[in-house]
């Protein structure tokens, strides 16, 4: 339950960071489409280098957990929230400083919003395939689990 909860976080902040971007882009940019493609090719370090791991460190602690039913918070630790909450007032403070033009954030937040949305579909298939090995581990019919 915990892994669908992180997917569909990572998946609304990608979808609103996108969102962001594509607004920025189509109204900024002299030529979008360029635009897009740097966005795109910042998204494969940036998802190859930060966020699978990331991703990858947050499933592995969430199936861990020694609760069955933890709270829905605790897909994330503290240091998580720590994070999150520093990323998030960053990028408050510089959307409204106005530091960096809104064509550079546009195609960073196209970037962000991939690699956003790449983690939420990695929870995902960590996810089902967390459930398919469970499954498996389970008795087989009724009479093995009435032996037990």
């Amino acid at each position: 339950m915990l892994i669908a909860i992180g997917a569909s976080i990572w998946g609304f902040a990608a979808f609103r960071i996108l969102k962001t971007g594509f607004m920025y882009i189509e109204e900024h940019a002299l030529y979008q489409f360029v635009n897009y493609l740097i966005g795109v090719a910042g998204f494969i370090p940036f998802f190859l280098l930060v966020f699978r791991k990331v991703s990858l460190r947050y499933v592995t602690r969430i199936i861990n957990l020694p609760n069955r039913r933890p709270c829905m918070f605790a897909f994330f630790d503290v240091r998580g929230y720590i994070m999150m909450t520093f990323m998030i007032s960053l990028g408050i403070a510089m959307s409204k400083l106005k530091m960096i033009p809104e064509l550079y954030k546009g195609t960073f937040f196209i970037s962000l919003g991939l690699s956003l949305l790449a983690s939420s579909v990695f929870y995902i298939i960590e996810g089902v395939q967390y459930v398919i090995q469970i499954h498996r581990a389970l008795p087989k019919n009724n009479e093995e689990r009435n032996k037990t």
